[in-house]
């Protein structure tokens, strides 16, 4: 017998509130809004597997850090989101939230939403306590006509960060307006 889409996300929810708890929160300095990226997610479950190339010692690397500001630059200030994607990409950190949250939104903003949606995942698979990210897919979500789902990733949002935070703040914003409204994120 199958179980229903709602028993998922509901299990999903759980799963994801129980880790949070164990872990304690955790926010990076790119969800507080710097353009600094913040280290990858630990890799604590890999016991009997092989280890994955630690990426943490990249944070301090200098030349990742001029790829990323530039990047950041790229699409914020230019709004060069093709440009973008190839210079994140470039940076071979596609396994660190912040980069893959800002190619997610990048092609988010070119109007590529299955791989927009890609790349979310990808993020949040990296660091599950990546506010940014849940900002982004949510609006990302209220853009498609999830407003259920995009409520989710707001109380996620509020667990994280609190009410108070500029990601919860932008996507209440986003789902008081009625939907079928133009959205400009």
């Amino acid at each position: 017998m199958s179980k229903s889409p709602k028993f998922h996300w509901k299990f999903l929810g759980l799963a994801v509130l129980s880790m949070t708890l164990v872990a304690g929160p955790v926010i990076s300095a790119y969800a507080a809004g710097s353009d600094n990226p913040s280290p990858p997610a630990s890799d604590s479950g890999s016991k009997g597997k092989k280890a994955k190339k630690d990426k943490s010692s990249a944070i301090d690397d200098q030349k990742f850090l001029a790829g990323y500001r530039a990047a950041y630059t790229t699409i914020y200030d230019k709004h060069d989101y093709t440009a973008a994607i190839d210079q994140l990409k470039a940076l071979g950190q596609d396994d660190r939230a912040d980069v893959a949250n800002l190619i997610g939104y990048s092609y988010r903003k070119l109007g590529d939403y299955k791989v927009s949606q890609i790349w979310y995942e990808r993020a949040l698979k990296a660091d599950p306590a990546h506010v940014r990210t849940w900002q982004y897919y949510g609006l990302w979500q209220v853009e498609q006509g999830n407003r259920d789902q995009a409520q989710y990733h707001l109380n996620r949002i509020a667990q994280l960060a609190g009410t108070n935070s500029d990601e919860y703040r932008s996507l209440a914003a986003a789902l008081e307006k009625p939907p079928g409204t133009g959205l400009v994120y």
